[in-house]
């Protein structure tokens, strides 16, 4: 057999087992969700909570204060903000906390062993918790609207587009983050200090223009600025893709840039761990 004909069958099986290999990761995660049952209740009572907090809070806010331009009430303006935060804290801690779960459980090793690209593994092992913040970002937006909540301007293929580009943009970054843990073993020395600044620049709970002027430019370097804006754009005004080319364009810079890179960085540190003799050590 040729090496053309070795190289189409091993990408034919590839092609054909990815699919079963993602659902096996996301058949095994939501197996071990649902045996907590009380945590899982628990999660949902959560976000009731927080919009319930939101809401009380955004009763304190003068109707008439400028949110960004925006033509709505501060509890309508600040949910897409919320909303769209559960995805860049699960994007920054996520996979490092997969990682860290198949450290102490002694599946990551086995599962680097196996011809499974590093690329299938990283998705697979995250695609419970996304498919789960989706749901729980869902529940946010009914709650909202339950509680007044208006979005009568939405452009939802926008959003969804905004929503995708954002999601790949923050879990490249939880990439390299889980890649520092691999080589370091404690801690996660960009997470935390990351999603506090992000938070604090990109106004998720605030416009941004209430910032002091020196602090606002800081936002521009990270992609929850320009996700943000974005999905207020797309739900608030309705925005198109086209009508938002500083935003869209954003956060398109930041996956070509960043995936590529994170996948790098993610297969050197196992690299180094393999080396090291310390792939399974936590």
């Amino acid at each position: 057999m040729s090496n053309d004909s070795i190289l189409l069958n091993c990408l034919a099986v590839l092609f054909i087992n990815t699919p079963q290999i993602l659902a096996a990761f996301f058949g095994r995660d939501a197996r071990i969700e649902l045996s907590y049952r009380l945590a899982f209740v628990l999660n949902f009572t959560g976000v009731i909570f927080s919009v319930l907090s939101f809401y009380f809070i955004s009763r304190l806010v003068d109707p008439n204060s400028s949110l960004d331009g925006y033509d709505t009430d501060y509890f309508t303006w600040i949910l897409p903000g919320i909303a769209l935060s559960n995805y860049f804290t699960l994007g920054l801690g996520g996979f490092a906390s997969s990682l860290r779960e198949a450290q102490t459980t002694g599946t990551l090793e086995a599962m680097i062993m196996t011809p499974t690209p590093l690329s299938t593994i990283i998705v697979g092992s995250a695609l419970w918790n996304y498919f789960f913040t989706t749901i729980r970002v869902l529940f946010y937006l009914f709650l909202g609207m339950l509680l007044g909540a208006r979005f009568p301007n939405a452009n939802l293929f926008t959003s969804v587009v905004i929503l995708l580009l954002s999601v790949i943009a923050f879990a490249s970054i939880g990439i390299i983050a889980a890649s520092l843990i691999m080589v370091i073993k404690r801690g996660n020395p960009i997470s935390a200090f990351l999603g506090n600044i992000a938070i604090l620049v990109s106004g998720v709970w605030y416009p941004v223009d209430t910032l002091p002027v020196w602090l606002r430019p800081v936002g521009l370097f990270l992609p929850l600025r320009y996700a943000t804006d974005g999905i207020r754009g797309a739900l608030l005004d309705g925005k198109t893709l086209g009508q938002m080319p500083f935003e869209v364009g954003g956060i398109v810079l930041f996956c070509v840039v960043l995936v590529p890179v994170s996948l790098w960085i993610f297969r050197y540190a196992v690299t180094i761990a393999r080396q090291d003799g310390t792939l399974t050590h936590y």
